[in-house]
């Protein structure tokens, strides 16, 4: 209000002194007490009146050069401002985006900004350079505003004229050695906007535009009707509003962001609906913040497809366990993609794929091979692809076959290594399983056609035995019941039969072992009194071959928990064996050890001994060291089998050394406690 008085009080001195010259329009031209000031098409002021000077708190001098938006505010900038091109179709000019006419603006200069009106005229000098005259009016002027009749407009540029003095008559002179003319100038700067394929826009400090470029409205389709109505914010996406909205803010109201530019990337929603990404770069000047935007819309999708691609194909390599890699010669890091990081059981943050880091991951017998398959393929300059195993951080074992090709150069010299590996461990191990059924199939045909060979032998003989015998008792051929002779063959039919009886329950064992229906009766016993027991069952057969039985049994008591029938059985079995494959004169021992965790028992021979070829397969069923028409000893060959698996059966294991004419020795290991095994066996 005070500011309005004080502009009524200076046009009413104005008035007073003109009254008896010429008109009050064009002596106001001239007059300093008149608020008055001059800016040319980039919005300087180029004069500044006393009067003007005063509202903003400065001198003419310091008044001039200043930036009009840095002294005052148009209070109402959408009736103010027009929304335009950048620059301009023609000028590009400041003052083209000023809307001729009185408009209330706030002054900067005062400590509380001050409302007032000015008049706002473009006029053109004859040398083509444009500018804007505004001047204080009161209100009932600026209701009764008229356009600027033709003499008045050249009363006004006449005193345009005499205000800039020597700048007007030397802008319109030809420039001198390289000066450029500003419509020069402008006119280069117009064609460069004209050509870049970059969005540019200036907005007000609401975020409305005040003008933009011709590729502005190209990208984004919104015509100056259009725009009007818009601000900056209005045209970001939902998403991105937010963090683009505080980067504006931040800009207008931290005065220290002056100047400064900032960079951000927002999608920007053309009239058309579709959506383009814009990197964005903006900076404050003033009231007003200039904004150049360059689509990337192409790239994003670019981006994008690309994206999907490699997430296809990540996704195809983890289905197939391969991935891809690449060496340059000459440098030490490979290239790896993430399947491959998976191969080798590490991370890509903490593991870096180079040739020291392969080579310490590779098992130690496969290094040779890896390297050799590498050099050999950088000097003949061929294909190559091969095997090897990978040890995992944790201690797994995984098997990986690698392919690989030569990259060369236009010389033909090889510059890099790439291909594929390509995690086979399951297809290794499936391998390896049919091949070990295959093997344990052939070797079940012919176990069985070797238990049938066996049978037929050991069937035949006390079968016939008994049927011999049994016949000539009953044609009683050399005499009535009662002779002597007879009671050989009775004894020679209870032995035969004896010995059947054996053979059928071997087999009766083994079955019910592999169907896991053996069932162990455990009991504490003392193994240092069952041993003594077992050598003298063998005693007799032994004498027959005049082999020696000692034993050495460390402590008179060894308690254990173990099957009693079953030791028993281990025991008979491992002795027969020593004493059926010892020549006479030979020698058998028992020992009987104490330990930490188990009892040992080793029974010791001086027999023909084991082929080292042998020692593998004498445990399996049927199995037997020498050919089943060739051997010189009687057997099924079930009882090593079924001694190896009743020791397991506690818990425990077997061991056999032998040297083919020194003999052999079988070490078993039984637990203390055979209940334990068996309740882990049950619980796991």
């Amino acid at each position: 209000m005070a500011a309005k008085t004080a502009a009524k009080s200076r046009k009413s001195a104005s008035k007073s002194a003109s009254r008896s010259g010429p008109s009050a329009r064009s002596q106001v031209e001239i007059n300093e007490n008149e608020a008055r000031f001059v800016i040319d098409e980039a919005g300087i002021v180029i004069h500044a009146t006393k009067a003007f000077a005063t509202l903003v708190n400065l001198t003419p001098a310091k008044a001039k050069g200043q930036k009009l938006s840095d002294l005052i505010e148009f209070a109402d900038p959408d009736d103010a401002l027009r929304v335009q091109s950048l620059f301009g179709r023609g000028s590009g000019a400041y003052i083209d985006t000023i809307n001729e006419g009185s408009h209330e603006v706030l002054i900067h200069g005062q400590a509380v900004p001050a409302r007032t009106l000015f008049r706002f005229d473009r006029l053109a000098l004859a040398d083509g350079r444009r500018f804007m005259v505004a001047s204080e009016v009161s209100g009932a002027e600026a209701d009764h505003h008229e356009s600027l009749d033709p003499a008045l407009q050249t009363r006004l540029q006449s005193s345009l004229s005499r205000i800039i003095g020597a700048e007007s008559s030397s802008a319109s002179k030809a420039p001198k050695g390289n000066a450029t003319p500003a419509t020069t100038r402008r006119d280069d700067l117009q064609h460069f906007i004209d050509m870049s394929s970059d969005v540019m826009a200036v907005s007000t400090r609401d975020g409305y535009f005040a003008r933009v470029n011709g590729r502005f409205r190209e990208i984004l389709g919104y015509d100056d009707e259009a725009l009007r109505d818009l601000t900056f914010l209005d045209l970001v996406c939902t998403d991105d509003r937010a963090s683009v909205r505080r980067t504006i803010q931040s800009l207008m109201q931290d005065d220290a962001r002056e100047g400064l530019i900032v960079d951000f990337e927002a999608r920007i929603t053309a009239q058309d609906g579709c959506t383009h990404w814009v990197e964005w770069r903006q900076k404050r000047s003033g009231d007003l913040i200039y904004s150049v935007g360059h689509d990337v819309t192409a790239i994003k999708e670019h981006e994008e497809a690309l994206k999907q691609q490699e997430q296809m194909l990540s996704e195809a390599q983890a289905l197939g366990h391969m991935g891809h890699w690449r060496w340059p010669i000459g440098h030490d890091i490979i290239t790896w993609s993430d399947e491959i990081y998976r191969i080798f059981g590490v991370n890509r943050e903490s593991f870096t794929p180079n040739l020291d880091s392969l080579t310490a991951r590779v098992h130690k017998r496969d290094i040779n091979r890896v390297m050799q398959a590498f050099q050999r393929a950088i000097i003949e300059q061929k294909n190559y692809d091969m095997e090897f195993r990978v040890v995992h951080p944790g201690g797994d074992t995984r098997y990986v076959r690698c392919e690989g090709k030569c990259e060369q150069d236009e010389d033909g010299d090889v510059t890099a290594l790439f291909g594929i590996m390509q995690d086979i461990t399951e297809r290794t191990l499936y391998e390896r399983e049919l091949h070990e059924a295959k093997d344990a199939s052939e070797r079940a045909y012919a176990a069985k056609s070797q238990f049938l060979a066996n049978m037929s032998h050991e069937l035949r003989t006390p079968l016939n035995a008994i049927i011999g015998f049994s016949e000539m008792m009953q044609r009683q051929l050399l005499g009535p019941i009662g002779t002597p002779k007879y009671l050989d063959y009775i004894t020679g039919i209870r032995e035969s039969g004896e010995h059947l009886l054996d053979l059928i329950s071997d087999i009766l064992d083994m079955s019910k072992i592999e169907a896991g229906k053996y069932e162990l009766d455990l009991e504490e016993l003392n193994v240092a009194k069952v041993i003594p027991l077992a050598v003298h069952m063998m005693e007799g057969r032994a004498q027959e071959g005049r082999i020696r039985i000692t034993t050495d049994i460390a402590k008179d008591s060894m308690q254990i928990v173990a099957d009693r029938r079953a030791l028993m059985q281990i025991l008979l079995n491992l002795l027969s064996n020593a004493v059926k494959f010892t020549e006479p004169g030979g020698s058998v021992k028992v020992e009987c050890l104490p330990r930490e965790d188990y009892v040992c028992i080793r029974v010791i021979d001086t027999g023909i001994g084991i082929p080292a070829s042998k020692i593998n397969v004498v445990t399996r069923p049927f199995e037997q060291a020498a050919s089943s028409y060739t051997r010189d000893h009687e057997g099924t060959g079930l009882g090593l089998s079924i001694t190896k698996d009743l020791v397991e059966l506690h818990g425990g294991n077997l061991h056999i050394e032998s040297t083919v004419g020194v003999g052999t020795t079988v070490t078993i290991r039984l637990p203390y406690n055979a209940y334990e095994h068996i309740k882990k066996r049950k619980q796991g």
